[in-house]
C-alpha cells in the first residue's frame, strides 16, 4: 500500500466502516464492504489517480459492493430491507461526505463496550477506529496475523450475538461508559510504552497510535475533561521516549534520564491540553495522572508530587495507585515509609513491578539479602528482555555488595 493510501486507510477507514454499519446494523458485513473497496482502491488509484474525494469513492464503492453482496447472499425480506436502507447512502464517487453523520463516535462505544472482554476491547478498537490492519494489530502484541484474525472474529460475532447497540450511549448512561472507552485507549499506550513482553522496552507505533484515538476522542467529545485529562497524560508520558532506553537498548530509569532527550514540543502539547482539561473543574483520575507527569516534565519537587498522588488516592484507591504513590514518597526522601506502604500491599504479589519497587527500596536501605530475593522475584515476573538485563544488573550489584561486605 502507497503512502499516501496508507493516509487515506488511516483517516477514512473508521469513518466509512461507522456510515455503513449505521445503515446496515452489522459490524462485520459493513467491514467486508469497505474492506473491499480499499482493496478496489488498492488496484485502480495507482492506474487512475486518487479521487478527487478519496473518502467519497471510499463509501460509493462499499455501498454499491454492499448492494451487490447482498443481492447474492440475502433472504428476500432482509435484501428488501438492506437494500432500502442503503439507498441513503451516497452513490456519486465524488460527493459531499461531511454531509453523512460522523459515526466514529459510536463505532468506539461500540467498540469498548463492557460485554466485550478486554482483549477484544484492544483489538476491535485498533482495527475498527484505528484504521490498523490485522497484520499490524497482531505484530504490536507479538502474536500470529492467524491468532489476531481470529479474535477479531470472534469479537465481531460476540458485538452481533450480544446484541450491543451501535451508538453512544443516551446521556443517563454516558458518564459510565466513558471510562470504559477511556482504559482501552490507555491499555494500548501502556503496552506500547512497557511491553509487557519481548525485545522492545517500547513500542512507538502502539504509543503513537493511542495518541491519535486520544486525539479522535477529543475531537468528538469536546466538552468531556477526562478526555482531555487522558491526552495530557498519554503527550506528557511519550515525550520521554527517546530517553527511557540507552543506547545498547538498555532501560534507563526516570531519575537516570538525559532530559535534553525528552521531546520538548510533547510536553507543551501536553501541558496546554491539561490546562484546558482542568479548566472544566471537574478532576479525574486521568487529569491527576497528566498533573503527576507534568510535575516530572516540569521538575516539580518530589514532595509536591507525593501530594497530588494523595488526591489521585481519593478518586481511585486501587492498588496499583497506591504502589506508584508508596515510590513518590520513597522520591520525596521518606523510604523506610514507602517500604512499609509496600508492603502491605498483598494482593498485589503477582505484579513484576511492585516487587522490583521493593528491591530498589531495600537496596538503597543496603539490606540487601532482602532485595536481591525481591529482584529475583520480579524477574520471575518479567518478561520483557530490557527489563529483565536492568533487573539482573541490580540483582548482581546487590549480590556482589553482599560479598563484598
Amino acid at each position: 500500500m502507497t503512502t499516501s493510501l496508507e493516509a487515506t486507510f488511516r483517516e477514512e477507514w473508521p469513518r466509512a466502516v461507522g456510515i455503513l454499519t449505521r445503515v446496515l446494523g452489522d459490524l462485520a458485513l459493513a467491514e467486508d464492504a469497505v474492506q473491499d473497496a480499499f482493496a478496489k482502491a488498492i488496484e485502480r488509484w495507482p492506474r487512475d489517480g486518487t479521487p478527487r474525494s478519496p473518502g467519497a469513492w471510499i463509501v460509493a464503492t462499499a455501498r454499491n459492493g454492499a448492494i451487490d453482496k447482498i443481492r447474492r447472499e440475502r433472504t428476500f425480506a432482509r435484501k428488501a430491507e438492506l437494500l432500502a436502507r442503503l439507498e441513503a447512502v451516497p452513490a456519486e464517487e465524488d460527493a459531499d461526505v461531511s454531509t453523512i453523520p460522523d459515526e466514529r463516535l459510536a463505532l468506539l462505544f461500540t467498540c469498548c463496550h463492557p460485554a466485550l472482554a478486554v482483549d477484544a476491547r484492544i483489538a476491535l478498537t485498533l482495527r475498527e477506529v484505528g484504521g490498523l490492519e490485522t497484520r499490524e494489530i497482531a505484530r504490536g502484541f507479538l502474536v500470529g496475523e492467524t491468532t489476531m484474525s481470529q479474535r477479531l472474529v470472534r469479537a465481531k460475532r460476540r458485538v452481533r450475538e450480544a446484541g450491543i447497540p451501535f451508538r453512544v450511549p443516551p446521556d443517563e448512561i454516558l458518564p459510565d461508559r466513558v471510562p470504559d472507552v477511556l482504559r482501552v485507549i490507555y491499555l494500548v499506550f501502556n503496552e506500547g510504552y512497557a511491553a509487557s513482553d519481548g525485545d522492545a522496552l517500547v513500542r512507538a507505533d502502539l504509543c503513537a497510535e493511542a495518541v491519535r484515538l486520544a486525539k479522535l476522542l477529543c475531537v468528538l467529545m469536546p466538552d468531556e475533561p477526562e478526555a482531555f485529562g487522558l491526552l495530557g497524560l498519554l503527550l506528557l508520558q511519550d515525550s520521554r521516549r527517546e530517553a527511557r532506553v540507552g543506547p545498547d537498548g538498555e532501560l534507563v530509569l526516570l531519575a537516570d534520564q538525559d532530559r535534553t532527550l525528552w521531546d520538548r514540543r510533547a510536553i507543551d502539547e501536553g501541558l496546554r491540553v491539561l490546562r484546558r482539561a482542568e479548566a472544566h473543574g471537574r478532576p479525574g483520575r486521568y487529569q491527576l495522572q497528566a498533573a503527576i507527569a507534568a510535575g516530572h516534565a516540569e521538575g516539580t519537587d518530589p514532595q509536591t508530587i507525593a501530594a497530588v498522588y494523595d488526591a489521585l488516592l481519593q478518586i481511585d484507591p486501587s492498588p496499583v495507585v497506591r504502589l506508584n504513590r508508596a515510590v513518590a514518597i520513597a522520591l520525596a526522601g521518606d523510604v523506610a515509609k514507602a517500604l512499609d506502604l509496600i508492603d502491605r500491599l498483598d494482593e498485589l504479589d503477582g505484579y513484576a513491578y511492585l516487587h522490583a519497587a521493593r528491591a530498589d527500596l531495600l537496596r538503597r536501605l543496603e539490606r540487601d539479602d532482602e532485595a536481591a530475593a525481591s529482584y529475583r522475584a520480579a524477574l520471575a515476573l518479567t518478561d520483557n528482555a530490557p527489563e529483565r538485563r536492568f533487573l539482573e544488573g541490580r540483582l548482581r550489584e546487590v549480590e556482589g555488595r553482599d560479598v563484598r561486605a
